[in-house]
């Protein structure tokens, strides 16, 4: 089976499908709100008339391109083309501002095929016994797993701790409006069944990240502009060194295996991982204090973790026909279409077209490398267009990324009131990437612990070792966090009164 799934794949119109399906995938990355799980709806029909292997096959390709082009318009424009690319945003701007784009590019492209590497190794080697492990996540579990990841907000706000708080809850409020877990009842829509869903994921990220900096360059337009071209783009290598990528091997294996990890559990996704992989990454770190202000390290966590979420989200798909995001979900409909079972009898019944999805992620993998790597002085190339002339196009990529998000002019509306909710709490100095964890886990933590609530006379909680495991390393990490934090207060307090002083010296 193994050798017949080699021998599907590469065929020279595979090969071919593979390269075309990479190449797309990375575009629909790169253009803010068309994402992944759109690039493989839109080409899921053109697939019906191929072969199983080759249909697959494109498929897997425009997932990997997908979330691994992400990164370019996060780096270069401050604005994730992917859910899976926000936290990327933290580090790879402040790079791209001090003039190394470049670097922050190359790092990003390389360690997303490191991820995307060791997620697909993963895969094929632990699959039977990480399905099991996921199996066994229940109620308790998932709720144990969301204040885990809710606690990772403390080390994300940084020494303005309040602030970070009131961004979380504010986005995990923002995330109970539509209809209600369990029962289904309408919550906060005033109404318009526009709203009966919630908000978009993909349209709470544009509003905050695009519109926001388009509105903070309007406030000054009318001040006199420096629309001065930046020089050619000029990268030695691949921008960064041999002691730097050694250095990063450790934080990019931790963040990879935190990717799969994720990955495993349905529901959860790709913002995430980048998110914890980010945090923890950042506790771990000997120069905390740096994460944020452009640091390779920031930008490996990030792209290593969310490509390597794809092997992890695959895991279960495979194995239990679950998918674990939206993405793996368009793809369990994609394996369906040919004829594939995915369960745990895939491996007899289609051992074939199994393989053929590895070698193929594999093939991707390289493809995109090889574009990305290729394409980066036109991607660098941005940079030069000046910004009058830029942010109208991106308005313009983001309201057809949000419209295509549900068919819905409704969400164009949407955009832009999470775009002036971000400018108004830049004012306010407070952040908004909290927010982001808030409204993502929000549903997650309401759903199952409204299951908890229902269960505690039939099942307490003490009868479920992952849960009180999990609680337990919440509480000690959010121990470390507020230390740290504090730490890192009292260091900004003696900078401030230090340059209060210079200034009165002067």
């Amino acid at each position: 089976m193994i050798l017949q799934g080699l021998v599907a794949v590469f065929q020279p119109l595979t090969i071919l499908l593979i390269a075309v399906g990479t190449f797309v995938g990375i575009i629909f990355g790169a253009i803010p709100g068309l994402t992944a799980t759109m690039a493989i709806v839109m080409f899921l029909p053109v697939t019906y008339s191929m072969t199983a292997s080759q249909g697959i096959s494109t498929l897997m390709a425009l997932y990997i391109g997908g979330i691994s082009g992400g990164l370019i318009s996060a780096i270069l424009l401050n604005i994730p083309g992917t859910p899976s690319s926000v936290a990327t945003c933290f580090d790879g701007k402040p790079m791209a501002d001090k003039g190394e784009a470049g670097k922050a590019l190359s790092t990003g492209v390389v360690f997303s095929f490191i991820g995307t590497a060791i997620g697909i190794a993963l895969l094929i080697i632990l699959a039977p016994v990480l399905c099991d492990v996921a199996l066994k996540f229940q109620a308790y579990e998932y709720c144990a797993l969301a204040i885990f990841s809710l606690s990772m907000v403390i080390a994300l706000t940084g020494h303005d701790t309040p602030k970070g708080l009131v961004s979380a809850v504010l986005g995990a409020l923002l995330a109970t409006v539509g209809l209600a877990p369990i029962d289904s009842r309408p919550r906060f829509t005033f109404g318009l069944y526009q709203l009966n869903n919630g908000f978009a994921l993909v349209v709470l990220l544009i509003g905050l990240f695009a519109i926001s900096e388009v509105m903070a360059y309007a406030e000054n337009v009318r001040q006199d502009q420096n629309f001065t071209v930046k020089e050619d783009f000029k990268m030695k290598g691949l921008g960064f060194t041999a002691k730097e990528f050694v250095s990063n091997i450790p934080n990019a294996i931790r963040s990879a295996l935190i990717g799969v990890g994720i990955g495993i559990l349905p529901g959860i996704g790709g913002g995430v991982s980048c998110m914890i992989s980010y945090t923890v990454s950042k506790n771990l770190s000997k120069q905390r204090e740096l994460y944020g202000t452009g640091i390779m390290d920031g930008v490996v966590a990030s792209e290593t973790a969310n490509n390597a979420t794809i092997g992890g989200a695959m895991i279960p798909l495979l194995s239990l026909g679950i998918p674990g995001d939206a993405a793996t979900a368009m793809l369990l409909g994609g394996l369906q279409v040919h004829n594939v079972s995915p369960g745990p009898l895939i491996y007899q019944n289609n051992g074939q077209v199994v393989y053929a999805i590895f070698f193929a992620m594999m093939v991707a993998a390289v493809f995109m490398l090889l574009f990305m790597m290729l394409g980066m002085k036109i991607f660098v190339s941005v940079l030069k267009i000046p910004k009058n002339f830029l942010l109208p196009v991106v308005v313009v990529l983001c309201g057809i990324g949000a419209i295509g998000n549900a068919n819905m002019a409704f969400d164009t509306y949407v955009m832009v009131g999470f775009g002036l909710m971000a400018y108004l709490m830049k004012k306010a100095k407070i952040p908004s990437v909290p927010m982001i964890l808030g409204f993502i886990l929000g549903p997650m933590f309401e759903e199952n612990l409204r299951r908890c609530s229902q269960l505690t006379s039939s099942d307490p909680f003490y009868n479920h070792p992952i849960f009180m495991v999990l609680i337990a390393v919440t509480v000690v990490v959010s121990v470390f966090s507020v230390r740290a934090n504090q730490k890192e207060a009292k260091i900004a307090a003696g900078q401030e009164k230090k340059a209060l002083e210079n200034a009165e010296n002067q």
